[in-house]
């Protein structure tokens, strides 16, 4: 998701309207960038903001689809308009063949390790979605556990959260259709690969936790929603259950809720050892934590306080016998490890690992040490340090890049982690803790040569003065060469998310061809710690929005990307610091793909998950947060008049985190004003959500799809067979 602070004036419902035909879509003959758009109608509500009257002309698009026939028909003609415009254009096709040659490799997730198990996911390369494995031992012949690529015919059901029982015996997992956020959790007996018949719905934002003894689990659920209202009602009223394995829903334990306080969530998890429940309850997306804990021991579960909150940030990472270990931000601004007495609540914290000028961003004990994460300058920077504090040595990472998992249990010194680069895809290691050894589980074949490419990290002044880091991706010959190339400028800037090295099949598409790619860590994310966080959000949203234009602004002056060849993209909150920018600094860009985004900022809060972004973005209900909202609402400040670069707005139709409303709304408005001649189109997929669990020839197609578009508006030729 996104914000700013910026009050601009509200221009959108001024301005003569670009063509729009009652009957349909079009695209005049013999010019392909003569669009007529949909006929949107538009509704006379006006509102009073503390004031301000504000209108709302499309809050007709906010209806669902699935309910509402003149949505539905809107979205058909609105698609149509853009499949037929996209499909005509040059590289296309051969975009998408080379997105298919580069996925079809196989991939490894971090196994987890479970009674003499190893359980993990493997996909072959070009499956919709991942299958789930087991081995016996380490060395043991792989055995197929679930495929969910037979679930639904069009590879749009999914493989979300999975966790196996202590003993290995039964595998809890949880089943995601069409890419909603709605879970149902159900099991599966390990040994015979046969399904059970329990079956726990809606569930949303869980995790799943297992007793010690494997009876059963922890899991977290809402109330089933209204009818009609499941992908659009609030998200409110979460609670803790308990199910045993092999009974009905209707007999779960209710373990932990606070009706007084709905807006509080509630998450489990169970220590290694089995002996404690742990229970982190928090308001909003901000990771501050109220905690419980329960003792496990076949008695009946009753939390009691442990941290009082949600104050401060406190994450779990293990325990020996009744002492938790915890990351926590409480007086350490760039975390510290400390522990807390499962026994006796009332003790105070005792620190272990002091805060440093890195951010700590993980951590976990593995057999009888801890494994400790830093962000050091957007990279992965790891440690193995003793429980009383004391290191000994770095862990061994392959180079440059992100490492992720290090999970483990007490007594246990092996463990598995994921390590990426930009240009490198992920590759699974084994390491153990006491013996200091390392080696490759698991490494993908290669359909390209990572030297072809390079990775240039630089700094960039902000508008105040700020140094930005960038991440710029191109062809060597390019760098040697001083060849300035089109160029995708990606960023995100929010809810203390890092953007750190990663690889992306579809970006290495772009890259083949001759284009660049610049990532920039823009103030709001979570790569300098909490200051760094705090510094691009609420009444500092626009700095993120001034760090992105200036990125563009260095990378034309410092001869990156020619004048007429920067796109940028953005997706959720990057999706609104596209639509932002792009009213802010129309004449900078030569395309956008603002994706997923947030885009009515005066009514975000309202569906689903939005009410959790107020602590990032401020909330529209109040009187000091509503003037920095309105200010730069993608939807509310489209600049009729001026000349605006060629927009590709994407969503699906079952995205209930950030529902499709915001960019069908926002579509409309960019379509009913006067922006020039490049195109404003929509592109909505169908039977799928916001991200996650998305079939990969969907994903290939919308990539294809977007960066030929981008390609078409900033000159990159694209070649069947790239240099």
């Amino acid at each position: 998701m996104r914000l700013a602070a910026l009050i601009l004036p509200l221009l959108l419902l001024a301005a003569a309207p670009a063509p729009a035909t009652p009957d349909g879509a079009a695209i005049e003959a013999g010019n392909p960038d003569a669009l007529h758009y949909p006929f949107a109608r538009r509704l006379d509500l006006v509102e009073d903001h503390f004031g301000v009257k504000v209108a709302d002309p499309y809050r007709w698009l906010e209806n669902d689809l699935r309910a509402d026939p003149a949505v539905s028909d809107w979205v058909a003609q609105e698609n149509s308009l853009t499949r037929r415009y996209i499909d005509d254009l040059p590289g296309r096709d051969a975009l998408k063949k080379r997105m298919q040659a580069l996925f079809s490799h196989g991939r490894y997730t971090i196994p987890r390790k479970a009674g003499g198990r190893y359980f993990y996911g493997y996909n072959k390369g070009l499956e919709n979605q991942t299958p789930l494995y087991v081995r016996e031992g380490l060395e043991g012949k792989q055995r197929l556990l679930l495929d969910p690529n037979d679930w639904a015919k069009d590879g749009a059901s999914a493989l979300a959260e999975w966790a196996p029982s202590p003993d290995g015996k039964y595998l809890a997992y949880a089943v995601q259709d069409a890419g909603s956020d709605w879970r149902t959790l159900r099991l599966i007996d390990v040994d015979s690969g046969k399904a059970l018949d329990d079956a726990v719905r809606w569930v949303k934002f869980s995790q799943i936790a297992w007793d010690g003894r494997g009876e059963g689990f922890f899991y977290s659920r809402f109330a089933a929603p209204q009818s009609g209202q499941a992908f659009q009602s609030s998200s409110e009223g979460q609670q803790l259950f308990y199910h045993r394995v092999g009974t009905d829903q209707a007999q779960d334990q209710l373990i932990y809720a606070t009706p007084d306080r709905p807006a509080l969530s509630h998450q489990a998890q169970v220590t290694g050892d089995g002996r404690w429940l742990v229970i982190n309850s928090f308001q909003g997306i901000d990771p501050r934590r109220e905690v419980h804990v329960a003792m496990l021991d076949g008695s009946p579960v009753r939390p009691r306080l442990l941290v009082k909150g949600p104050a401060h940030d406190w994450r779990l990472i293990g325990s020996r016998g009744s002492t938790l270990f915890f990351l926590t931000d409480d007086r350490a601004a760039h975390m510290r490890v400390v522990t807390l007495d499962a026994a006796r609540p009332g003790r105070r914290a005792q620190e272990i690992v002091a805060e440093r000028s890195e951010t700590l961003a993980g951590g976990s004990l593995v057999g009888n040490r801890m494994i400790l994460a830093y962000m050091s300058d957007a990279q992965t920077v790891a440690e193995l340090v003793e429980l009383d504090g004391r290191k000994v040595v770095d862990v061994p990472l392959p180079g440059f890049g992100t490492a992720a998992g290090f999970g483990g249990r007490a007594g246990d010194p092996e463990t598995f982690f994921s390590f990426s680069g930009f240009v490198t895809p992920s590759s699974i290691y084994r390491f153990d803790t006491a013996t200091l050894q390392s080696q490759i589980f698991a490494q993908p074949d290669l359909p390209f040569d990572p030297d072809d490419f390079g990775v240039e990290q630089r700094l960039y002044p902000s508008k105040d003065g700020t140094m930005i880091p960038i991440t710029i991706l191109r062809k060597k010959r390019l760098a040697d060469q001083a060849i300035a190339a089109p160029t995708i400028l990606y960023g995100y800037g929010g809810f203390n998310i890092s953007l750190t090295p990663g690889y992306s099949a579809v970006r290495m598409a772009w890259l083949e061809q001759g284009g660049a790619y610049a990532i920039a860590n823009l103030r709001g994310g979570g790569e300098y710690g909490k200051a760094w966080h705090d510094a691009g959000r609420g009444a500092n949203k626009q700095n993120v929005f001034d760090d992105f234009i200036a990125a563009g602004e260095w990378l034309k002056a410092n001869g990156y990307t020619p004048k007429d060849g920067l796109a940028i993209e953005g997706r959720s909150n990057g999706g609104l610091l596209v639509g932002a920018v792009v009213n802010q600094r129309p004449d900078l860009f030569a395309a956008a793909l603002p994706a997923v985004g947030v885009m009515d900022m005066l009514r975000f809060d309202r569906f689903t998950a939005g009410r959790y972004w107020v602590d990032d973005y401020g909330s529209p209900e109040k009187a000091a947060d509503f003037p920095l909202l309105y200010g730069y609402s993608p939807y509310h400040n489209i600049l009729s008049g001026k000349d605006y670069p060629a927009i590709l707005v994407t969503t699906a139709d079952t995205d209930d985190r950030v529902v499709p409303a915001h960019s069908f709304k926002y579509a409309a408005a960019l379509q009913a004003a006067d922006l020039g001649t490049r195109p404003r189109l929509l592109r909505v997929e169908s039977r799928a959500g916001h991200g996650s669990g998305k079939p990969v020839d969907k994903l290939i197609d919308e990539y294809a799809d977007s960066y030929a578009f981008l390609a078409r508006f900033t000159g990159l030729t694209i070649s069947a067979k790239p240099e």
